[in-house]
């Protein structure tokens, strides 16, 4: 199932409130002997986590197929950036970072049990035999707490997100497992940030139309970081951004603050460690191959964007294009504009109350 996006918690009965957490959606199944981890997109999961397939195997009951997220935690909460480097080709890197970043699994809804289908039932009832089936379960696998209480929800929306989370989930009780089916609710937060545009890429093949900004906030050292990217226009603003941002590609890589990590004509990333985090122009095994090449543009422009979450440095999910701020002087484009959330231990998040 999937969830559409809302802008506030429902009013009223009927919901079962639980949190959003960040990693990879993924089914589990658990079939006589054998525990398979599948994505969303339907791709094996199991190499990357050797660790999780066989805790799952252990714990898990025999024929039960659950949904839930694949995640990593660390020091100060759930890590999306270390759970993106279990994904990798090589298998001793996956052994090592299998014992260094181990996952987790944690388990929200329920689509077999014994063998059987339990997708028409309820949700509520579906919760009630997850709880069953997972009630002595113990880490790396976790049982997502739940509420039907609109305010504990609320509060776990502010509360959750120093822990890594980004949202609370809403889910119809009385709705069956729909698969593909966008039947759910995700409320995440929702702020603002001045970021400086310091390069683009163009939309698809065309060398007419951009595809994205590529943004920029400055840190405390006043070093301008790679922020993340905007990509939500429409067909006209693509072209028009072109004709727009024309000017400031003149002379742009002489000086420009990220010229000495990417070669901005290639794309092809300069060397750099292992762990370090990739810039602009890199690809990853998260891009499928795509070209990931970008321009340069003269450090001049800042625009406004909409946003829900920053993971570490780096915008975490989709960022919406709000306006231009050309009364806005790109200096003070920094991270200290930026919400600063209270940190919450990942810990209490399975520890608070249960209400009914």
């Amino acid at each position: 199932m999937l969830a559409k996006v809302a802008d506030a918690l429902p009013e009223g009965e009927g919901f079962l409130f639980e949190p959003k957490w960040d990693g990879f959606r993924a089914l589990v199944f658990r079939q006589g002997n054998t525990v398979v981890i599948q994505s969303r997109d339907l791709k094996p999961l199991d190499r990357y986590f050797p660790e999780l397939s066989k805790a799952l195997g252990e714990l898990l009951p025999r024929g039960c197929v659950i949904d839930g997220e694949v995640v990593v935690a660390g020091p100060k909460g759930l890590d999306f950036d270390a759970l993106q480097q279990r994904i990798h080709p090589a298998e001793s890197r996956i052994t090592r970072l299998a014992k260094e970043t181990p996952a987790s699994f944690v388990a929200f809804d329920l689509l077999y049990a014994g063998g059987r289908s339990v997708m028409a039932q309820p949700q509520s009832e579906r919760r009630k035999r997850l709880e069953q089936l997972l009630g002595s379960v113990k880490r790396p696998v976790f049982l997502t707490p739940m509420t039907r209480d609109r305010a504990v929800a609320v509060d776990w929306l502010e509360r959750f997100e120093g822990a890594g989370l980004d949202g609370v989930m809403a889910k119809p009780e009385a709705g069956p497992y729909l698969p593909g089916k966008r039947t759910m609710f995700k409320i995440k937060h929702a702020r603002t940030a001045d970021c400086v545009v310091a390069g683009f890429r163009w939309y698809k093949d065309t060398t007419d139309m951009v595809g994205s900004l590529l943004l920029g906030l400055y840190d405390h050292a006043g070093v301008l970081q790679h922020a993340g990217a905007t990509s939500s226009f429409t067909q006209e603003m693509r072209r028009q951004l072109a004709e727009e941002l024309a000017p400031l590609r003149k002379d742009a890589l002489k000086g420009h603050p990220w010229s000495a990590w990417e070669n901005a004509s290639t794309g092809e990333p300069t060397e750099v460690g292992a762990e370090e985090p990739r810039m602009p122009g890199a690809r990853s095994r998260w891009s499928g191959g795509k070209d990931m090449s970008w321009e340069p543009l003269r450090v001049e422009r800042a625009c406004e964007v909409k946003y829900d979450h920053l993971q570490g440095n780096r915008f975490r999910h989709a960022v919406t294009f709000a306006r231009w701020r050309d009364d806005k002087p790109v200096r003070e484009c920094g991270f200290e504009q930026l919400e600063v959330v209270k940190a919450f231990e990942l810990e209490k998040v399975f520890g608070v109350a249960k209400a009914r």
